[in-house]
């Protein structure tokens, strides 16, 4: 595994106050925050990064633990929110760089897939996909991939189909083979040295990261909290923006005050 240790993620901000970190999900890029960047840049200074393989970060080849340490270089001391693969990556900021975290917000993300067999399955899978979209493309891909019911609730403006567009198939290939859920070593045992505040969230329709939510709280600890957003599936802070930033603006003031 290559190291990039002089690479910097390429990054946004806007606003002032206390700063948080934006981690964006898989196949998507630092522009798909939708209209929660611009809320949260009011009262916050917001850093959004594009992730390895992804947006002007496409040629950013890394695993998980170096993506940890990019992105806490990259987005020095913050409360970092991640979203899904974007949940994933903020774990591993806290693993690698604890010293950067004031804090976590984690939607819809896993701590890791525990049991070897289903792990190295899911590995195959992404494999293959990685294969599929080097083969097929991004335009195929971005179709295929918000066909997935997981994504049905999402409307013609927040899936943000062109700005995925402008992902590249060997940079969303080789994030999946490097930073995929099936590559992913299980954090679940690292949980309880989190320290600081954590909010874990899903959408409350969306049982089995809802589930997830609950078990990660209890994990990490007195210091984490949970919070479902009601009428969301798994892109919660995408489907109802408003009712996520009701769970989020509270616990961000407590957490940065």
């Amino acid at each position: 595994m290559q190291a990039f240790p002089a690479v910097r993620l390429h990054h946004e901000r806007d606003g002032s106050g206390p700063r948080v970190v934006l981690l964006h999900g898989f196949g998507q890029t630092c522009r798909c925050w939708g209209p929660l960047a611009p809320a949260l840049a009011a009262d916050h200074e917001v850093v959004r990064l594009d992730l390895p393989g992804h947006g002007r970060s496409a040629t950013v080849a890394a695993d998980l633990p170096t993506t940890g340490r990019l992105a806490a270089d990259a987005g020095g001391p913050a409360v970092y929110v991640g979203y899904s693969m974007g949940a994933r990556m903020a774990l591993h900021v806290a693993t690698e760089a604890p010293g950067a975290v004031r804090g976590l917000v984690l939607l819809g993300g896993t701590p890791g897939i525990e049991d070897d067999c289903e792990r190295t399955e899911r590995r195959a899978r992404d494999a293959e996909l990685a294969v599929r979209i080097r083969a097929d493309g991004v335009d195929w891909f971005v179709g295929w991939w918000l066909a997935q019911p997981m994504f049905a609730g999402l409307s013609a403006t927040t899936r943000f189909e062109d700005e995925r567009r402008r992902n590249t198939p060997e940079g969303l290939a080789r994030s999946l083979e490097l930073a995929g859920t099936g590559s992913q070593r299980p954090l679940w045992s690292a949980l309880p040295a989190i320290d600081v505040p954590v909010l874990v969230m899903a959408g409350e329709d969306d049982e089995r990261y809802a589930a997830i939510a609950r078990r990660t709280a209890t994990a990490i600890g007195a210091n984490a909290r949970v919070a479902l957003v009601a009428g969301a599936g798994h892109s919660a802070h995408l489907e109802q923006p408003g009712r996520f930033l009701e769970a989020l603006g509270p616990w961000l003031a407590e957490a940065t005050g």
